[in-house]
């Protein structure tokens, strides 16, 4: 089909209604995929995306500090060799100027950008029974007639939180997953940082020798793991290169997408060399300790006691002060049922005179004045500048954002506002032809190395749309019975976990009314690879198509 346009008034001038096959929202790591795929099937094809230019979550959030917490080698695109070689990384864990470059020259490479519309967000998108068709408006006034549309929002982009009084401050306020592209001056300021999850900790810690003064709002400490981030020459991008086909082979089947996975088994261990295991893998200045050391840590209350107290000694032997181990080491939760973060001295930035901890647990954020943050006792802390490292309402978030509405005028936000449910973090019963990438119940940013897990999402979206599309059909939809089979074996995956016993993002527990379910399917990156690899060589079993 070739792209159909007319032109109508709207209320912000003149602007092209377009007749299409396929839309896609976003344009990050998934986006720029999708677009391409479809586009190679032969489907006219347009990105919308309310940034000015590429890149997703690699757009937006250019707060200090800002950087990959998987191995840049793996944090790629497999589906080309060629693409994946013309690219070379300065270090093992690059930071969010060099990772927005490269997402530049993935939209260059594959002349992607003559297909997206970027200062554009999508405000409604409705399925119309008649025509079959999906009827999407943006915030410019664009009406966009389309058979297929594909969300690829990120799951970790709709920020959360905001205080009372909020805009009555007198000094600068910052998301930090809305950061200006301009440089912000920190000399001689007082700044207050509100969370210190893996965000937050990169701003801290990076922030910390600028200010003049850092008052960290911290409610619940958090496990880390410390970064150790060589940097490459020549040689080295030469060797991760010559690996390529190696990434292919093994990266779609591991628990987590990542190189590494699980080769221990607790039991089969003496504690001698349990403990051996757990050095190496601290060692290695990655996330290999959560995600590649021993499973039982998600399941078995006892190792993962261990291993916790295996953490809380390497924190403590940094922390110099008795009072900062108890504000800084977790002792409430288990290691690894939160996100777990890489830092780089970021316990050394509290010995600094300049950075104290304002416990905000047993005395919350109440509000913010025109001076700064007063707690629930009645204290206010003046401060200069307000950075909010508050998260996001994960998973659901960006796409509740939008008005979608599906057969029968159905509404996705006043369903996922009762209980999200979805098939495989793919597609949704009740709206036919709506695809998801990084929503609830597929694997996602809580277990995954996300480009891995993404790309596995864009290629099945791709393929089914391509046997709709040879079979003559017109919509395709996961029935009722199939949606509640995947949620209930979703649940009894993630209800096995002691995940699901502790409060955070995970959980949407984030976000105050948010229906509680852990978001991330937990059953491991190769074995949901397989079950929708299953799905798809069944002839899609399961799903309506007509």
């Amino acid at each position: 089909m070739t792209e159909a346009v007319t032109k109508s008034n709207g209320h912000n001038g003149t602007h092209v209604t377009a007749k299409l096959d396929a839309v896609v929202v976003g344009a990050g790591v998934a986006g720029l995929y999708q677009l391409y795929r479809l586009r190679e099937q032969g489907l006219t094809v347009r990105a919308f995306d309310a940034a000015s230019g590429v890149g997703g979550t690699w757009y937006w959030n250019r707060y200090p500090g800002a950087r990959f917490d998987s191995e840049s080698y793996i944090y790629q695109y497999l589906f080309s060799e060629e693409l994946y070689k013309g690219w070379s990384w300065s270090e093992r864990f690059p930071g969010q100027p060099e990772i927005e470059r490269w997402l530049n020259y993935v939209a260059d490479r594959l002349d992607l950008r003559k297909d997206i519309q970027f200062g554009t967000a999508i405000v409604s998108a409705h399925f119309d029974d008649a025509t079959q068709r999906w009827r999407v408006t943006t915030d410019q006034g664009d009406v966009v007639d389309t058979q297929f549309i594909i969300t690829c929002c990120g799951m970790l982009s709709a920020p959360h939180v905001s205080f009372p009084g909020q805009d009555t401050f007198g000094g600068q306020v910052f998301h930090t997953a809305r950061w200006p592209a301009q440089p912000v001056d920190f000399a001689g300021k007082r700044v207050g940082i509100v969370g210190n999850g893996a965000t937050g900790i990169q701003v801290i810690q990076t922030i910390a020798s600028e200010v003049g003064h850092l008052k960290v709002f911290m409610r619940t400490p958090q496990y880390i793991i410390p970064m150790k981030n060589p940097k490459y020459g020549a040689a080295d991008a030469e060797a991760y290169k010559s690996k390529f086909k190696h990434f292919v082979e093994r990266l779609p089947h591991t628990f987590t997408g990542f190189e590494y996975d699980f080769e221990h088994a607790w039991a089969a261990l003496t504690a001698e060399r349990r403990r051996e295991v757990l050095e190496d893998c601290w060692s290695d200045g990655s996330l290999k300790l959560w995600i590649s050391s021993f499973a039982e840590l998600f399941f078995d209350d006892a190792v993962n006691g261990e291993i916790s107290e295996f953490v809380r000694e390497k924190m403590r032997k940094r922390l110099k002060d008795p009072k900062l181990c108890d504000l800084l080491i977790p002792q409430d939760y288990g290691f690894g049922t939160h996100r777990v973060p890489l830092e780089q001295n970021f316990l050394e930035a509290f010995h600094r005179p300049n950075v104290e901890i304002v416990e905000v647990k047993n005395n919350p954020i109440e509000c913010v004045t025109r001076e700064g943050i007063q707690l629930a006792d009645g204290t206010v802390h003046e401060l200069d500048m307000i950075i909010l490292a508050t998260g996001f309402d994960a998973g659901s978030g960006a796409v509740m954002r939008i008005d979608v509405r599906g057969r029968g005028g159905r509404s996705l936000k006043d369903e996922w506002s009762r209980d999200i449910r979805t098939t495989m973090g793919l597609q949704i019963h009740g709206y036919p032809n709506l695809f998801t990438t990084a929503v609830p119940l597929a694997p996602s940013a809580a277990l995954c190395n996300m480009t891995t897990c993404l790309q596995q999402q864009v290629e099945w979206i791709d393929d089914c749309i391509r046997y709709v599309r040879a079979n003559s059909l017109a919509v395709v939809e996961p029935t009722k019975e199939t949606q509640d089979a995947w949620v209930a074996h979703h649940d009894e995956v993630a209800n096995a976990t002691l995940i699901a016993k502790t409060n955070s993002w995970y959980l949407g527990s984030n976000v105050k009314g948010k229906p509680r379910r852990v978001l991330s399917y937990c059953g491991g990156v190769g074995a949901y690879r397989q079950k929708c690899d299953e799905v798809a060589a069944s002839g899609y079993q399961g799903f309506a198509m007509r």
